[in-house]
């Protein structure tokens, strides 16, 4: 049976451990608020630039002049996996559901005989999976010192995906990241980029009006199509950035309420031991009385 001492030492253990909880808690309060206001403004111009994609992709459909970025390689042998997690754990099972998703993809993919390649972004998703998976790594993005995601972080990403397949290391390329619903529930969402795939977009009405373009629709594809990449990652790492605060608030909420339950069965725990000792100390007080 443990000490009074231990037992105050724990008490005042748990109570320093939901000082922090608490201040955690109230920090990623504050900024999901910032994070969830960028997610949900990047939506609606997310959802028209795909549109407007759609419907360029669908007029230029199967023609050979099609470009790369719409009409694959021809194969799919060579997947890239890009996955994106947090640079900080302590916020439940954000990291832990994203990492599953894209292992569970990646060895479907290996069991199909297909060749895999990941790239990270975000420590926490790589610490995850080279311990199965680290073979097949080939890259790793560090935002650890990146304060706030801008479009300059989704750019550089881009880019370097982008000249991985013009110099033919991949066939097709597919984001993991985790889609922000509320502070309660956050989707693990794979998504395909490359090639780019409108098949669950409805394209632009444009009121059936017709439009000739100038340039022609493979020329303005193939200028739009690389900043899609970039937008795509840009609106992930955006969702991502709510579902991790709403996540850490979340989990740390729950850690706060575990801890005061644990002082309170500690603290219940300390008292009935204090009153044994009170007790057995005047039974030998009076043990000793009757005895003189």
């Amino acid at each position: 049976m443990p000490s009074l001492k231990d037992l105050k030492n724990r008490i005042e253990s748990v109570k320093s451990t939901r000082k922090i909880t608490k201040a955690m808690q109230m920090v990623a309060a504050a900024k999901l608020r910032r994070a969830q206001d960028a997610a949900e403004a990047s939506r609606p111009y997310s959802e028209r630039f795909n549109a407007v994609m759609a419907g360029l992709a669908a007029s230029v459909g199967g023609s050979d002049s099609a470009p790369k970025l719409i009409a694959g390689t021809g194969s799919d042998h060579t997947q890239l996996l890009i996955v994106m997690t947090a640079e900080r754990g302590l916020c439940g099972g954000f990291n832990g559901n994203i990492a599953k998703l894209a292992k569970a993809k990646a060895q479907e993919l290996i069991d199909a005989g297909k060749s895999v390649k990941i790239i990270t972004v975000g420590k926490k998703g790589r610490d995850a999976i080279k311990r199965e998976l680290g073979d097949h790594f080939i890259g790793h993005v560090d935002l650890t010192e990146v304060k706030r995601v801008g479009y300059a972080d989704a750019q550089g990403i881009a880019k370097d995906v982008l000249a991985r397949f013009d110099a033919g290391e991949f066939d097709v390329a597919t984001i993991f990241y985790s889609k922000f619903v509320n502070v309660v529930s956050q989707i693990p969402t794979a998504q395909q980029i490359i090639p780019a795939s409108f098949e669950d977009v409805e394209p632009a009405d444009h009121g059936g009006a017709i439009y000739d373009y100038e340039p022609s629709e493979e020329a303005i594809l193939a200028d739009l199509l690389p900043r899609g990449v970039a937008t795509a990652i840009f609106s992930a790492l955006l969702e991502n950035g709510a579902s991790e605060q709403g996540a850490r608030m979340s989990a740390m909420d729950n850690a706060t309420r575990n801890a005061g339950e644990m002082i309170d069965k500690l603290t219940i725990e300390f008292n009935r031991s204090r009153q044994a000792v009170i007790t057995n100390e005047l039974i030998e007080i009076i043990s000793g009385a009757e005895a003189l």
